[in-house]
């Protein structure tokens, strides 16, 4: 029989309404704080926490419900003849159902002016220890932490007088997620302050976003999560406007194509295919650059992603809509623009504020294998201007300099062995995730439409002997920017003088398994 329930809550949805229905079925109700005043608002009585526990709330409100007379009455076991008897001798009386969720710990940090006074006031303590008393007693006590349960409990009670075992056994198992969820966005907060090494023990938590139709193949299950904090530029903040629901491949292609935009300030647009890049250009406006992404790979733009990092104005929209398209993301579409593309029912349309937002220096790159994580800090960086240095005798020109820079950030996402060819701000060839570099560069060359002569080359990682730079020089390329770091390097490099070509080396690989 249920007689005794305590309620407290930060999210306020529901409650009166559900206080209202156990108060009507004859079960007595202990609050505290805010709760306990907007119950009795709403004419419902109230046993104030003070009254259980003899002794009143201190601190301002941070000590209230740490005292025996909560916590004997949610962990005392009804079945245990010694626990009840203890009950007795203490006078302290069962609590059967606790409904409690937690400060708002994620909605303060959330804020971008939260400090971090702020931050930890906002952190629940009497909250998650009755959470936890009461599930680990959950064959004895209801406890609900989610607003979404209160139909379901009351539907119960009203009809059997209690809930069942296995609904019960649900609701605790929601609550040590619960309670773990806080747990760990308190510490992954906490950590961030300082900027330091990874942790020794990490634990990271994520919310669901939505159920995916299904994973990489149809036999898969899949689910969408996203961090707690702002992301600013990332694809959970996306807003589709038209289209299709995405599925686990478009986010993760997507994706991909944001990340490789983020490299560039200039207009650019980038195409991706099966998370690589099928073309990249730069123009003085999007509408060039996109012309420039599309040219440098008719073929397999078809049903890809493009990204861009400036509004879809109605020329370049009208451009994009003669191709099937899976995705297209932007900042902003005109109007014009969206009228044009709405005519294709399927295609994805997806505006995202801060598009060239870059995740923090010290954010994580997590990669699942069998059995453990391995855990990176994200590669932000590009080049150290102190290690960029000229090892031939030809020195590149600014425009050889300046399409370089713009293939190495292009090289820096193509998956290893990965080679890129560029010239005039535009990706010509790409050779992507080969098992020996001489195969990426051949791919590269050989793939591309456009005259390669006069073009540059980026490999993500040293030549390990001078065939790649006779293959490029042979093909027609003038200069090629590459980390450096071979046994080899003199190789190399006395290849490139041969042919007269200008070589950089960077002295930062940019691998991407």
């Amino acid at each position: 029989m249920l007689k005794r329930a305590l309620i407290s809550v930060s999210d306020k949805n529901g409650i009166v309404d559900f206080a209202l229905a156990l108060h009507n079925m004859g079960i007595e109700i202990i609050s505290t704080g805010g709760t306990a005043k907007i119950l009795k608002d709403n004419g419902i009585h109230v046993i104030g926490i003070s009254e259980i526990t003899g002794f009143p709330e201190c601190l301002d409100g941070r000590v209230k419900t740490l005292h025996p007379s909560v916590h004997g009455g949610l962990l005392a076991m009804r079945n245990s003849y010694e626990h009840m008897k203890q009950l007795e001798e203490l006078n302290i009386t069962p609590i059967d159902i606790v409904v409690i969720n937690l400060y708002p710990f994620k909605e303060t940090i959330s804020k971008a002016d939260a400090t971090l006074e702020e931050s930890i006031e906002n952190i629940d303590i009497g909250g998650p220890a009755m959470l936890r008393s009461a599930a680990k007693n959950y064959q004895d006590v209801v406890v609900i932490t989610d607003p979404k349960d209160y139909e379901m409990a009351i539907k119960a009670i009203e009809e059997t007088g209690e809930i069942s075992i296995e609904a019960k056994y649900r609701l605790a198992l929601k609550v040590f997620e619960h309670t773990s969820h806080y747990d760990a966005m308190i510490s992954q907060y906490l950590r961030n302050q300082i900027h330091g090494e990874l942790p020794e023990l990490l634990t990271l938590t994520y919310e669901r976003v939505q159920e995916l139709r299904y994973g990489e193949n149809p036999h898969q299950k899949a689910v969408f999560y996203k961090e707690i904090g702002e992301n600013k530029g990332s694809l959970v903040h996306a807003i589709q406007l038209h289209g299709k629901e995405l599925s686990f491949n478009n986010i993760n292609d997507a994706n991909g194509a944001l990340e490789l935009l983020k490299e560039y300030e200039q207009p650019t647009v980038v195409a991706v295919k099966h998370t690589n890049a099928c073309g990249v250009g730069s123009g003085y406006d999007i509408y060039d650059a996109y012309l420039k992404a599309y040219n440098c790979d008719p073929t397999s733009i078809f049903g890809g992603i493009v990204a861009a990092n400036r509004t879809i104005d109605s020329r370049t929209a009208e451009e994009l809509s003669k191709i099937f398209l899976e995705i297209i993301i932007a900042p902003d579409f005109e109007e014009e623009a969206l009228e044009i593309l709405f005519r294709k029912k399927n295609i994805r349309l997806l505006k995202l504020d801060n598009i060239n937002h870059k995740q923090p220096n010290n954010a994580l790159d997590i990669k699942k294998i069998y059995g453990g994580l391995l855990v990176q800090t994200v590669n932000q960086e590009l080049y150290e201007d102190e290690e960029m240095k000229v090892v031939t005798e030809r020195i590149p020109t600014e425009r050889e300099m300046e399409d370089m820079i713009f293939a190495w950030k292009a090289v820096k996402h193509i998956k290893s062995n990965g080679i890129v060819v560029a010239k005039d701000q535009q990706t010509i060839g790409i050779g992507v995730g080969q098992v020996n570099r001489i195969w990426a560069v051949e791919n590269a060359l050989k793939q591309s439409l456009l005259e390669i002569k006069g073009s540059v080359m980026a490999s993500d990682a040293f030549f390990p002997f001078g065939d790649c730079v006779a293959a490029a020089a042979k093909a027609g390329v003038t200069a090629i920017i590459q980390p450096g770091g071979s046994v080899l390097d003199q190789a190399s490099i006395q290849m490139a003088n041969q042919y007269g070509i200008a070589m950089v080396f960077t002295g930062m690989r940019h691998f991407k398994h």
